[in-house]
């Protein structure tokens, strides 16, 4: 699977500027080559500083998201190769020159048809669909493989996507005389315009069937029910898409299907909070063990590990365990488990365990000392 500029960088498709220019420079950290032993660092270094190039420029951004990465990046090489020289001219390298993508137009209508001239058949891309898929944090901590069953369009298997039954009569269409299109010419204020586009009647084909599909009625494609295999990457975030390739739409003309975009949600879970690539959960403590200090097992989406409870140890503070927390998507390392303990009373003494308190009591255990600066500690680990 083509790695596009949103997974690149590790943000959501509808990820703000703020949030792109943020994990550029995170990923620059990264992967600059003069700081990272990674020894495809200059390679990845290049790719999110295009990707946030591109993401952070209105104009490009919302071409990228309507052609998608390869047609964007084939629009691009080819707006490179028309425009010559322009670059040395201040030109861009879409061609052009009349802006900051040129004369897209020519590149809108490579992709999609239309236009002023040339055939008004051309193959035609078919179109990304959407969906959305929920998995639990595990999934999303150790990455798996899930199964979505999805409805799509899809080319009808009884006329192979053709709309008329195999071995149906035809003849040239009398709309466009067998040619495919049809030329309007209109006044303008600019002058005279003539644009051609596909003949309705016979879809640009030229031909029309005697008969058509019963199962498609002629369209040539039918909604289709089909369960697909999504890999889930370690570290994927809520909000995040999962591009698949060729599982959207099918194209016209036998041009490649479209993509299937798959949004990620993060199931809420019951122990762990999640912030980005960290990890807080709540772990409940004896009245001994905070005074004492003990070695405690603590819960982590990767097991149980071992954690030591220092002495004196207040009800709400908060421990970190460094590398506990999240993978942090495509990129080396993982985020931290944040800890807050909570120090719990116990409603129910025996006679030994009372008479332990009393004597603690006795020898000035009601006496309180607070430590300067204890509230502020306390009320931020709240």
């Amino acid at each position: 699977m083509t790695e596009d500029f949103y997974e690149a960088l590790g943000v959501s498709r509808d990820a703000d500027e703020e949030e792109i220019e943020q994990a550029y420079r995170e990923a620059v950290r990264e992967y600059h080559p003069d700081v990272s032993d990674d020894p495809d660092a200059e390679e990845k270094f290049k790719k999110v500083k295009k990707a946030k190039e591109v993401l952070t420029d209105d104009e490009k951004r919302r071409m990228y998201d309507q052609l998608g990465h390869e047609r964007f990046e084939q629009a691009e090489k080819r707006g490179a190769a028309d425009s010559g020289g322009a670059r040395g001219r201040g030109g861009d390298p879409f061609g052009g020159g009349g802006g900051p993508f040129g004369d897209m137009q020519d590149i809108f209508d490579q992709f999609f048809g239309g236009g002023s001239g040339g055939s008004g058949n051309r193959p035609q891309t078919g179109r990304d669909l959407k969906t959305g898929l929920e998995v639990d944090l595990e999934e999303a901590y150790h990455g798996s493989e899930k199964q979505l069953t999805v409805t799509r369009p899809a080319e009808c298997s009884e006329c192979n996507g053709t709309g008329h039954p195999p071995g149906t009569g035809s003849r040239a269409c009398p709309n466009c005389e067998g040619r495919g299109q049809r030329t309007e010419v209109k006044q303008t204020a600019f002058g005279r315009m003539q644009q051609t586009t596909a003949c309705r009647r016979c879809g640009g084909e030229g031909t029309v069937y005697e008969k058509t599909c019963s199962t498609c009625r002629g369209d040539g494609i039918v909604e289709d029910e089909t369960t697909l295999q999504v890999e889930i990457p370690a570290g994927i975030s809520d909000g995040q898409t999962i591009r698949m390739d060729g599982k959207g739409a099918p194209g016209e003309g036998r041009a490649r299907n479209g993509d299937l975009l798959v949004e990620i949600s993060i199931a809420d879970h019951p122990e762990f909070d999640r912030d980005g690539a960290d990890l807080h959960r709540r772990e409940a403590i004896s009245f001994p063990q905070a005074v004492f200090g003990d070695t405690i097992e603590v819960e982590t989406l990767d097991g149980t590990v071992e954690f030591d409870l220092p002495e004196g140890t207040q009800s709400g503070e908060r421990f970190r365990l460094g590398g506990k927390g999240m993978p942090r998507l495509r990129r080396r390392g993982s985020g931290d488990l944040y800890v807050q303990v909570r120090v719990v009373t116990p409603e129910k003494l025996n006679e030994k365990q009372r008479e332990a308190l009393e004597q603690f009591a006795e020898a000035g255990g009601e006496d309180i000392e607070v430590e300067q600066g204890f509230f502020d500690r306390l009320r931020n680990s709240i």
